[in-house]
C-alpha cells in the first residue's frame, strides 16, 4: 500500500525541478493535454476526464476520484482501494509526453506520469 501512496498524483517525495517542464496555467490547456489519454507510471494507469472524474488502476487497486481546476491548480480527491486521499491542489507542468503534478500548490512532493 505504501507504493500506492507514492504513485498517486504528487505523492512522490522527490524535489520538484523544472527540467524543461512548462507550467499548465488553465483548465482548457490541462484538458487538452490529458483528455482521452492515460497517465501512466510503473503499476499505475489513470484517466482524467474533462467532466471532472478520475478513474483507473494502481498496483492492483481500483482508483476513483474527482477534480476541479481552481485558481490555476489541479485540485483532486482520490480513493484507491480502501485508502482515501483528501483534497490537494497541485501545480501541473508538462513536457513532451509527460505531465508532472506537484502537491500543495507546487511546494510539496512530485509525481511524474507519461501521457499515452
Amino acid at each position: 500500500m505504501r507504493l500506492l501512496l507514492l504513485a498517486l498524483f504528487a505523492t512522490f517525495a522527490a524535489p520538484a525541478m523544472a527540467e524543461d517542464y512548462a507550467r499548465v496555467t488553465d483548465r482548457g490547456a490541462f484538458v487538452s493535454l490529458v483528455s482521452g489519454k492515460s497517465l501512466t507510471s510503473l503499476g499505475v494507469s489513470l484517466s482524467v476526464s474533462p467532466s471532472g472524474s478520475i478513474s483507473g488502476r494502481a498496483f492492483g487497486s481500483t482508483v476513483s476520484g474527482a477534480w476541479t481546476w481552481t485558481g490555476g491548480y489541479f485540485c483532486r480527491t482520490l480513493k484507491a482501494g480502501d485508502k482515501v486521499f483528501t483534497r490537494n491542489c497541485q501545480l501541473v507542468q508538462q513536457k513532451a509526453g509527460r505531465v508532472r503534478f506537484i502537491a500543495d500548490k507546487g511546494t510539496g512532493a512530485t509525481a511524474d506520469l507519461r501521457i499515452r
